[in-house]
């Protein structure tokens, strides 16, 4: 969905013409997977989602504004007008490639929150902003206006046949009906990519999904939304529910979400664009200009349009992509279940779990999909969701086990040796592994962190609205400190808290 499009709507037979151009695409790469040279240069990638506020730590609904005065291509529009995104050039992750990661990711951001300062806007780092409430969901200034975003949300309520209902239980309860897609903007990620050969991709996409449980829990940084105490990463079941285009009857079905955690180990990319091709119909059934972007084109990689465009559509947590752009095609993995912030240094830490473990666990002689259900995989992230580092996982040789205690005793030690395989030197590689370490010995991620921190506000005498915005308030001094937050305090004490 990153590309702009021309029309808000489509026709019956703009849908019956799509789906036979889909149908062309899927044989294209079919064929294409089986003969083709891809690049495979092992390069890593990045990209955030970023929050804008005013002074106040409110929603600032001034993307356009604070996208000119930041004049860099690399930060794009998001759905929401108080978000924007930076798209990280890849780089190589070999030698000290992570550290320059974390440097340039700092200098970016503070450049660019500079420049939002000077048309009144702040950036903020985190999974979901506190500080929204029920009125933006309500106020249609909520869109960024280009058109695919208009098009997304006409489509998805269109198909739905009825509002938005958001019903999550958690800490507390959440039960609300909106009247667009903007819950889906509440919801800010951080999306890392790792380039994969095709015959590499079935390993790679495993690996990512069977450690997606350890990975959010770790990371979780989204405990709230307007106002509620929900799941340690509320955002997974947020972003499900707001983009699910699935009337009440369908979900009884069984039909599939398009926020899709997935239902088997795959043997091949082309599994996961056939299942998309199959299970989900268009959402945005936009033909390619005539001349344009044609499924077998002679001078260069087919640059399958409409299968691509259609793949933007179906919000899996690891997606697979294909892009046929660059010197030589390429295939990766998109990981996007992880939120954004609190730290550059906490988002690096993340980054490096992510990658040394998907490195050591794709090589394995037996892997450890082999002795795990692809449902106990889908069980642990949404388990991990809901409850970060306090869930219970199953894990194969371990049984069922505290996620906290099986990050720190097996899954830390496969991930340095991952980035070892990596070629990252030493120093790079005990940076972040101390970081995860420390972050997960004291249970205190930045979900926990937030949780109790508002509640020392509010045993202070704070409403929760009060207790919000303060906790808000360090919470943007801590992340330009770049200090881990693991080590961030909790008001009121003098130590970092241990138990949620």
């Amino acid at each position: 969905m990153g590309e702009e499009i021309a029309a808000e709507s489509f026709s019956r037979e703009d849908r019956r013409r799509y789906r036979e151009r889909l149908l062309q695409n899927l044989d294209t790469f079919d064929e294409y997977l089986s003969n083709a040279h891809f690049a495979d240069d092992r390069s890593i990638g990045l990209e955030v989602e970023l929050n804008l506020t005013d002074e106040h730590f409110d929603p600032a609904l001034r993307n356009a504004d604070v996208l000119a005065s930041v004049a860099d291509p690399s930060f794009q529009t998001e759905i929401g007008a108080y978000n924007i995104e930076l798209n990280y050039p890849a780089l190589a992750i070999e030698c000290d490639g992570l550290r320059r990661l974390e440097d340039g990711l700092r200098s970016r951001l503070d450049a660019a929150d500079e420049r939002a300062r000077a048309v009144g806007a702040h950036l903020l780092m985190t999974g979901i902003l506190p500080t929204i409430d029920e009125n933006l969901l309500a106020d249609d200034a909520w869109m960024s206006p280009e058109t695919r975003y208009a098009a997304l949300n006409e489509s998805v309520l269109q198909a739905r046949g009825e509002d938005v209902l958001l019903d999550i239980e958690g800490h507390e309860s959440l039960h609300l009906y909106v009247q667009s897609l903007a819950p889906e903007a509440a919801c800010t990620s951080v999306q890392l990519h790792v380039q994969v050969s095709p015959g590499g991709f079935a390993s790679a996409w495993n690996a990512a999904q069977i450690i997606a449980g350890p990975q959010i829990a770790l990371a979780a940084n989204s405990p709230t939304f307007i106002g509620k105490k929900l799941w340690h990463e509320t955002r997974i079941e947020l972003f499900g529910q707001a983009v699910d285009s699935r009337p009440p009857e369908m979900r009884n079905q069984g039909v599939r979400p398009r926020a899709w955690f997935g239902e088997r180990w795959i043997t091949s990319i082309f599994d996961l664009f056939e299942e998309n091709v199959r299970y989900f119909p268009a959402l945005i059934p936009e033909m390619a200009e005539a001349g344009k972007h044609q499924p077998g084109r002679l001078d260069g990689p087919p640059s399958l349009y409409e299968l691509r465009l259609h793949n933007g559509t179906v919000w899996r947590w690891n997606r697979p992509i294909y892009d046929p752009h660059g010197k030589l095609p390429h295939l990766r993995v998109e990981n996007r279940l992880l939120p954004a912030g609190p730290t550059v240094i906490d988002t690096v830490a993340n980054a490096a779990f992510y990658y040394g473990l998907v490195e050591i666990l794709q090589a394995a002689d037996r892997p450890l999909w082999s002795r795990m259900a692809f449902s106990t995989a889908a069980d642990n992230f949404y388990a991990c969701a809901k409850h970060g580092l306090e869930a219970q996982v199953y894990w194969p040789g371990a049984g069922d086990v505290p996620v906290d205690e099986l990050i720190v005793r097996r899954l830390l030690p496969l991930a340095a040796e991952g980035l070892d395989r990596l070629h990252v030197d030493s120093g790079t590689r005990d940076r972040y592994m101390d970081v995860l370490r420390e972050r997960a010995t004291s249970n205190q991620n930045g979900a926990g962190w937030q949780l109790e921190t508002i509640a020392a506000y509010e045993r202070e005498g704070h409403n929760r609205d009060s207790a919000v915005h303060s906790m808000v308030a360090d919470y943007a001094r801590g992340m330009h400190s770049n200090e881990p937050v693991h080590a961030w305090k909790i008001p009121g004490t003098h130590s970092v808290s241990h138990t949620l």
